[in-house]
């Protein structure tokens, strides 16, 4: 019983736990589910993120300070690249070619360098939340922890933020996140909808020169609220 207690608590070290999102669903019969999963399978498999990176999104800010949100499938399956932000990684991993793209489409908008580290921190602690629908993976297995109980998790998050009449954008990127669109309500909240980032579909048009970030940006001057800092200054 100690072990799962000080593991649970690895798993929301520097979340807060005690925030009206969390209070109103960890006693919801998926997240028990949840929650066990991501312990059992931290101990008898190796996944990723680390146990203490899993709910990494909500350690910046409180859910309803949220600007941008930024809606991922799954973590990298790779050894020390996730970090718990979705599209996201560590100091010093070599850029995934859809994190590029990423910093392509903002060197485009913004005229500057492009990015060369992959965390994306500096985004989260403006108010972007960076949530990846599934939460964990297994290593060399992409969508080997696609879990039912993850999407309600996801689906409780945007119903929670869509209680919160503060305006904020959400950037959907490919099919996939496209799918959690009709979950938006709020007529304080745009949705900036653009192809996946992946070479596969950036490549055949509908990401690059879509001026999404900017978009975005603009959303947000014009209900007065500052605007996210997109890039890094050298």
């Amino acid at each position: 019983m100690s072990n799962m207690k000080d593991e649970t608590k690895t798993l929301f070290d520097g979340t807060e736990i005690n925030h009206p999102f969390f209070k109103e669903i960890k006693y919801r019969d998926y997240f028990f589910q949840m929650i066990n999963f991501i312990i059992k399978e931290h101990k008898n498999n190796i996944i990723y993120p680390p146990l203490n990176n899993v709910f990494e999104a909500f350690k910046y800010f409180p859910l309803n300070q949220t600007k941008i949100i930024i809606i991922g499938q799954d973590p990298y399956h790779g050894e020390n690249e996730a970090n718990g932000l979705c599209f996201s990684v560590n100091h010093g991993i070599k850029l995934p070619p859809s994190l590029t793209n990423i910093y392509r489409e903002i060197s485009n908008e913004y005229q500057v360098a492009i990015n060369q580290d992959g965390d994306l921190s500096y985004l989260a602690k403006q108010g972007v939340l960076l949530l990846n629908v599934y939460l964990t993976v297994k290593k060399d297995q992409p969508l080997s922890h696609a879990f039912s109980f993850y999407e309600m998790f996801i689906k409780d998050v945007i119903a929670y933020l869509e209680k919160c009449n503060t305006p904020m954008v959400y950037m959907l990127w490919g099919s996939f996140a496209k799918k959690f669109a009709k979950f938006v309500t709020n007529k304080n909240h745009y949705i900036v909808a653009t192809t996946h980032p992946s070479p596969l579909s950036a490549n055949r048009g509908g990401w690059f020169n879509q001026k999404q970030f900017l978009r975005a940006n603009d959303f947000l001057l014009a209900k007065n609220i500052s605007p996210i800092k997109w890039f890094k200054d050298n």
